[in-house]
């Protein structure tokens, strides 16, 4: 999986974590099926600033 960001990128393989700061913009991506662990706080919306039919909620409390 391959974390892409305005200026650089970050290239995850399996067992490894990396956190994205609050407020950077980011886009992940993988050529092939890969399994995540997302952690966000209660009430973030998965599609920023815009509402679609892509919005979740986030009310799934851990």
């Amino acid at each position: 999986m391959t974390i892409l960001f305005r200026d650089n990128s970050i290239d995850l393989n399996a067992g490894e974590m990396f956190v994205v700061p609050k407020g950077v913009e980011h886009k992940p991506v993988a050529k092939q099926e890969c399994h995540i662990l997302l952690v966000e706080p209660r009430g973030v919306t998965n599609t920023g600033q815009t509402s679609s039919n892509l919005t979740a909620e986030n009310d799934i409390w851990i």
